[in-house]
């Protein structure tokens, strides 16, 4: 499977995701947040710091749920509206990720 290059959209919502992560983490440690969500503290690390910019589905809900965070709330927090757009042919477009 080849898996293509990030587009700039994506890797800023990456950065707005590992931001909102780690103020919803107050002063729960990194390994503790890991650890009740399943995954490694390297992966929640790099999430954190936009190194991973399309984690998983089930990654991110693992650790919104572990952090009280609405999937709803994580979603409308790292997307900001859309605004119409002129001249832009659909083929062109690629549809918005989360997960990759």
């Amino acid at each position: 499977m080849v898996r293509l290059p990030l587009t700039a959209a994506e890797v800023e919502r990456g950065q707005h995701l590992g931001a909102l992560l780690r103020q919803a983490r107050t002063d729960r440690s990194m390994f503790e947040v890991a650890v009740a969500a399943d995954i490694s503290p390297e992966t929640l690390r790099k999430i954190e710091t936009g190194r991973v910019a399309t984690p998983a589905f089930s990654t991110i809900a693992a650790i919104a749920t572990v952090l009280g965070l609405s999937l709803d709330d994580v979603w409308s927090a790292i997307n900001p509206p859309r605004q119409a757009s002129t001249g832009e042919q659909a083929a062109d477009r690629r549809p918005d990720r989360l997960a990759s």
